[in-house]
């Protein structure tokens, strides 16, 4: 029995149905605070449970589990969520309130939801009611009718600052301890290097005295720093020094992820196509595929032409930076001869994202792009389909989302470099400076 002053303290969150199609396990998320479900929200997902989109799955997913919870009957107490946990019920409510009726003068599914929240403020004072909603402009109308709104912020990050970049500067290093990488093997064993504090795996460094600089990357099973040497894979050369730790990262085969993150002509994809092209006797296949957001499966069928006719404006950006890999050489280069064998053959596969589903993830080098616009469960999805000999690559820019209820620090892209990080075989860059054009980096920076 939870006493009078426990249930004062105990919170009431209302979830809007974004919020359930990006996490089906999100009503799990809020310890023991009681959630409540808009019967609106179930309306609306109703709307979403056939399709092969990542929110079709959500949405059976979460309605499966909710079924199994609440038995055959689901009482106004509700259902309850687990040990130590709150509860979960749906309400029910005709009542509209007049601020809404006054204000607002269409009924939408948004409406329906705030206005639900709004009943349960009313009614539950002993309670503070929150709304949860991934929609910006659904928070902003329900802050100024005085409900609290928050974000639902379980799989987003706490901050940029705590974001790993993969790499970090070191000054005033010694001529001695640099000239040391350049002796032997180009190991240096971390002991001797106390100026390199707590490294990571796969971490980067620039070891540099104003005179002399050396590029190394750690290795936390051997415990060693390692000389990084410049690699051009396939006439594409690297031109700052992060782009050199890319390189590097992208073509060992020890480790099975990478992940890229930059701007705009900081040379993510092109960087990981090369890399995958020049490594490519030791895959299966080369697969570049991309999420298609403006467009879902449903809306393919308006425009004109066969599916390659649909995809290809789409698919555009991976056929640009082959291209410029070809003009590397000739057309009578054997390089340029095995990249056309490589696609004639479908051993260099471009294609949406959508259409890896169900096919098996044997020694492919697999790279995805445009990674910012996907979801914590999409990456966990394409990641756990890795087969043996596997490796993926995700690039993109965490600043640039076209995803309606996504943001620089809950997408997947970001999730996943701040849960990833240590591990033995992943590795990520965070690339700064853009090497497209001039013209390109000034525009980046001033418009």
């Amino acid at each position: 029995m939870i006493s009078q002053s426990a249930q004062t303290q105990l919170k009431l969150f209302v979830l809007d149905t974004n919020v359930i199609l990006h996490d089906a396990r999100s009503f799990q998320n809020f310890e023991e605070h009681d959630v409540a479900l808009p019967i609106t929200v179930l309306e609306e997902l109703d709307r979403f449970k056939k399709g092969n989109e990542d929110i079709n799955f959500q949405a059976r997913e979460f309605l499966r589990q909710i079924d199994q919870m609440t038995g055959d009957v689901l009482s106004e107490e509700g259902a309850q969520l687990g040990e130590n946990q709150g509860h979960l019920r749906v309400v029910i409510t005709n009542e509209i309130d007049h601020r809404l009726h006054q204000v607002f003068l269409h009924d939408s599914p948004d409406n329906r939801i705030l206005n639900t929240a709004l009943h349960l403020q009313h009614y539950v004072k002993e309670r503070r009611v929150i709304l949860i909603t991934k929609d910006t402009n659904l928070r902003m109308k329900a802050k100024s009718l005085g409900l609290q709104a928050q974000d639902y912020i379980s799989d987003k990050i706490e901050s940029f600052d705590s974001l790993y970049t993969g790499r970090r500067t070191l000054e005033n290093i010694t001529t001695d301890q640099i000239d040391r990488f350049y002796q032997d093997s180009g190991h240096v064993q971390l002991d001797d290097f106390p100026e390199v504090a707590e490294p990571i795996a796969n971490e980067n460094f620039v070891l540099k005295n104003g005179s002399k600089s050396v590029l190394a990357t750690f290795n936390r099973e051997d415990q060693i720093l390692r000389r990084i040497e410049k690699f051009s894979p396939y006439g594409i050369k690297p031109r700052n020094a992060e782009q050199v730790f890319a390189i590097r990262a992208l073509m060992d085969d020890n480790i099975k992820l990478v992940t890229l993150a930059g701007k705009a002509g900081t040379g993510k994809t092109l960087l990981a196509l090369s890399s995958a092209l020049a490594c490519s006797s030791a895959y299966r296949q080369i697969l570049l595929a991309r999420p298609v957001v403006p467009l879902s499966n449903r809306d393919l069928g308006y425009l004109p032409g066969d599916i390659s006719a649909k995809m290809d404006p789409y698919m555009q950006p991976l056929f640009d930076n082959l291209s410029v890999i070809r003009h590397q050489f000739n057309d009578t280069d054997k390089e340029a001869q095995r990249i056309n064998r490589m696609l004639e053959q479908e051993k260099l596969v471009i294609t949406p994202l959508a259409y890896i589903r169900g096919r098996s993830l044997q020694r492919m080098y697999m790279i995805v792009d445009e990674a910012q616009n996907l979801t914590p469960h999409e990456v966990k999805t394409i990641i756990t389909r890795a087969g043996e000999g596997t490796k993926i690559v995700f690039t993109g820019d965490i600043y640039q989302i076209d995803h309606p209820y996504l943001d620089s620090l809950s997408n997947g892209l970001s999730y996943m470099i701040n849960r990833m990080k240590g591990q033995d075989l992943y590795a990520h860059i965070s690339l700064e400076k853009g090497e497209r054009s001039e013209l390109a980096d000034i525009a980046s920076e001033l418009l």
